[in-house]
């Protein structure tokens, strides 16, 4: 509930902060006159945050901290181009007792949406991989991989899906931009779909 309150306030905030002066309103422009924007900027970031599991992952593993890479591109009119690296350590709860942690590397590519009326504030989606890994050293042989919890991942796991994100820029000073990024992430896992939400903040650095 608390992340929940937390993500409302500055979302508020972000969002009282970009709504425009109606005495300083423009035109839009004329589309006739738009030029390609393609690639005209570029952004990177570093964020960090935290993970937190649904559905059956809640009885899997504990909610864990992660770190990522981002970069940012325009890529056309009011869309921006997002490709993200996540890297997050999960520990295990129940009947997992030899399995010490689960390593998890995600790479993610997307599209961001700024809608001119709360610019800068981005909604994006886009397609995930996640790689994942038990942290184990024994034999994978002495697992019974019918019932043991994370027997599978003692092997290199892959996994796809899709991921749905808010982006909510709260501070800026020339090059620079700091915000809060919310994710919403589903893996098309069998027999069940695999949900987790993602929060973090960032800080990002106009390349050009």
């Amino acid at each position: 509930m608390k992340t929940i309150v937390l993500v409302l306030a500055v979302a508020g905030f972000a969002l009282a902060q970009s709504l425009p002066d109606s005495s300083k309103v423009l035109p839009s422009p004329d589309s006739s006159k738009v030029q390609d924007v393609a690639f005209s900027n570029l952004y990177v970031s570093i964020e960090g945050g935290e993970k937190y599991p649904f559905g059956d992952l809640v009885d899997a593993v504990d909610n864990a901290f992660y770190a990522g890479l981002g970069v940012r591109y325009t890529y056309w009119e009011d869309f921006d181009g997002i490709i993200l690296f996540q890297y997050a350590y999960f520990e295990p709860h129940g009947k997992a007792p030899r399995i010490n942690g689960v390593h998890e590397a995600s790479g993610k590519l997307g599209l961001d949406y700024r809608w001119r009326l709360i610019s800068p504030i981005a909604f994006g989606a886009g397609f995930l991989c996640n790689w994942t890994r038990a942290d184990y050293e024994g034999d994978k042989e002495d697992f019974d991989f019918g019932h043991d919890p994370g027997a599978t991942l003692t092997d290199n796991e892959t996994e796809f899906g899709w991921f749905a994100r808010l982006n909510l820029p709260v501070f800026t000073l020339n090059n620079y931009r700091a915000g809060l990024n919310v994710l919403w992430e589903q893996l098309w896992t069998l027999p069940e779909r695999s949900n987790m939400l993602t929060i973090g903040f960032y800080v990002e650095r106009r390349i050009w």
